[in-house]
């Protein structure tokens, strides 16, 4: 249970991090983690998708061994579990405002 909470505080920190290296614009209300939840992008595709929209935000999470590891641990996880994580972030007024961007981030690493 401990290990869960610290995965998901560290995907959120990876957010939170993203977010603010971002700085894109307000989301809805009801964000599309489908993405998210299903992505088959590796680390690396995902890291070039954020490089090519937002240097900064790729080079925050190459920066810092938490948001690498949070995010490691997020694309490696189950469908399930990364529902989770994504509702956690998703529903959390902290990050509403850029989830816009990490969304896009999703919706295209495919093709990194």
């Amino acid at each position: 249970m401990i290990k869960t909470s610290l995965t998901t505080l560290a995907v959120a920190g990876g957010v939170l991090a993203l977010s603010s290296a971002a700085g894109a614009g307000v989301a809805s209300a009801a964000p599309d983690l489908s993405a998210a939840v299903n992505t088959t992008c590796s680390y690396p595709q995902l890291v070039s998708a954020l490089d090519a929209q937002d240097p900064q935000a790729a080079a925050t999470f190459d920066s810092s061994p938490v948001l690498r590891n949070g995010l490691t641990e997020f694309l490696s996880a189950a469908p399930d579990r990364r529902r989770e994580i994504a509702e956690y972030v998703a529903a959390s007024a902290l990050f509403k405002p850029y989830l816009g961007s990490i969304e896009v981030a999703f919706n295209t690493c495919n093709s990194f």
